[in-house]
């Protein structure tokens, strides 16, 4: 099958073949059908996290499942399916107490001394976060991916696999938003946007969209924002406090800066909560104010929306269907796999909210 690899960090992905093997007893093989461009994929290309190369990237993925191993109960052949980087085992404490994106164990990916699922010409190929998307088709545990109605177009599908899910899901069972609270959220990328889409159907009072991209800010107020700043033009903390006279009850840091979420802590009125969504990078340090603690005021972390991807999915994508979740205007374009390396150089101008790439069967 063909597939974009990495070499070596801050090097262009090279589209080559790639060998997939067969479905063990859990596992499902899958034809992708389409991948989301996600900014954390873009860590990892540019080095600033360490992974084993060569390696397959992607990981917001849809497709159609193909085979599926002796034992996997839960998808059949010709079912549409989105895949979910938090695979999880499902016995651990932390599936047990129903924090699936919290789970680490190693059951859902081949043990030491088995066959990989991908192998290179000169040997083994590193499969990405259980799942290596860009690539014609994926063999994945059964616990990384969800069956969904055949109604749902595919490249749409895909983006709920992780921008989508990372975004309501950091809304609504994160930081779980009441109908009525005020909300921030800082970067209106494709995650951005989600959590700005989640917040409006959470029943979020006022929402606060905050950019240095124009167009970035004018899409916003597409998904929900009742209310835009401009952080080129001001401080986008005093601006804040004086839209809300004194702070929101919630801010989202979706970029993934030091500076931001900082600026999130900042810009919570008293007993509020900032959620840092955004990948920041290994070592740095976020620095706030201990005296903000006598306000009650709190900072928490977001891993993947907190999410039980199999019952949130599902339902993500009945949102769509219904008309209340915005996935038509996340997509700015369509390109094959031949473009990969474009259009990650889009998503480094940070002018784009959302590429997808798309394969043809």
């Amino acid at each position: 099958m063909k597939a974009a690899v990495l070499h070596q960090p801050k090097t262009p992905l090279v589209i080559e073949d790639v060998a997939i093997g067969k479905p063990g007893p859990h596992e499902v093989l899958l034809r992708t059908a389409a991948v989301g461009v996600c900014h954390s994929d873009l860590h990892f290309l540019d080095g600033a996290y360490p992974f084993p190369m060569p390696v397959v990237l992607g990981h917001e993925a849809a497709g159609v499942v193909e085979q599926v191993g002796s034992e996997v109960r839960t998808v059949k052949p010709g079912d549409h399916v989105i895949t979910c980087l938090s695979a999880y085992c499902g016995h651990c404490e932390h599936c047990l107490t129903g924090h699936l994106s919290l789970c680490v164990e190693p059951d859902t990916k081949r043990r030491e001394g088995e066959e990989p699922r991908l192998l290179a010409k000169g040997g083994p190929m590193n499969q990405f976060l259980n799942l290596s998307a860009f690539a014609e088709q994926m063999l994945i545990h059964e616990h990384a991916l969800v069956a969904i109605r055949r109604e749902m177009p595919l490249d749409r599908a895909a983006l709920i696999g992780c921008a989508v899910t990372t975004g309501v899901g950091a809304v609504v069972h994160t930081a779980r938003v009441s109908p009525g609270e005020t909300v921030a959220v800082i970067g209106c990328g494709g995650i951005g946007l989600a959590t700005i889409n989640g917040a409006a159907i959470a029943g979020a009072g006022r929402i606060i969209a905050i950019d240095r991209v124009p167009g970035k800010l004018e899409l916003a107020r597409k998904f929900g924002a009742t209310d835009v700043i401009n952080a080129a033009d001001v401080d986008a903390v005093e601006a804040v406090r004086e839209l809300t006279r004194g702070g929101v009850h919630h801010a989202f840091e979706a970029i993934g800066l030091k500076q931001t979420a900082e600026q999130a802590f900042s810009m919570l009125r008293r007993g509020g909560t900032a959620t840092v969504i955004g990948m920041i990078a290994p070592g740095v340090k976020i620095e706030i104010k201990g005296t903000d603690f006598l306000a009650e005021k709190r900072i928490q972390g977001s891993m993947m929306g907190s999410n039980r991807f199999p019952v949130d999915m599902p339902r993500l994508v009945d949102f769509y269907l219904s008309g209340k979740l915005k996935l038509d205007e996340l997509i700015s374009r369509r390109m094959p796999l031949e473009s990969i390396n474009e259009a990650f150089d889009e998503l480094r101008r940070g002018e784009l909210a959302r590429s997808v790439i798309m394969f043809e069967h």
